[in-house]
């Protein structure tokens, strides 16, 4: 785990609520968008989780009622279309891990996070964001790379 700063960052996004299963199908949602209005991507798609503990997470998951956020960065600011819209995610600092494999064995990773912001006596500050570095089509599942960046204070 390493702590950085992260600037404030323009995205096209998606929020709602739903299974944690519905997270592909939205990015996929806004992506579409960018590619019909002209946007141009400026990074890796993220997912911002506001379930921060792992309570929270198992919760979700049984209710299938999670706080779903999906976003792509964008160099242009392009009118928003249906439920996808234009905003900036702020810019913090933050504790960051890099998880390899499958999205589903998350978990350890998250684990490893927690347990070295409570070392350091640092407390989540706020929804943590996925960036998903690779294409899941195109990789191997153990080749897959997220990298998770929680914010704190």
């Amino acid at each position: 785990m390493e702590i950085v700063e992260l600037p404030a960052q323009a995205v096209l996004g998606l929020r709602r609520r739903g299974p944690y299963t519905q997270i592909s199908a939205m990015l996929m949602e806004v992506f579409a968008v960018i590619m019909e209005k002209g946007a141009i991507p400026a990074g890796p798609p993220v997912y911002v989780c506001r379930e921060t503990s792992v309570a929270e997470v198992e919760q979700a998951t049984a209710t299938c009622d999670a706080d779903l956020e999906v976003a792509f960065p964008v160099a242009n600011r392009v009118k928003p279309e249906g439920d996808v819209t234009y905003y900036v995610l702020p810019a913090g600092r933050f504790a960051k891990a890099l998880h390899r494999g499958p999205y589903e064995r998350c978990t350890a990773t998250y684990e490893r996070l927690y347990a070295g912001l409570a070392a350091r006596g640092l407390a989540i500050a706020g929804p943590i964001r996925e960036y998903y570095l690779n294409d899941p089509t195109e990789v191997a599942p153990e080749e897959i790379l997220t990298e998770i960046l929680a914010p704190v204070g």
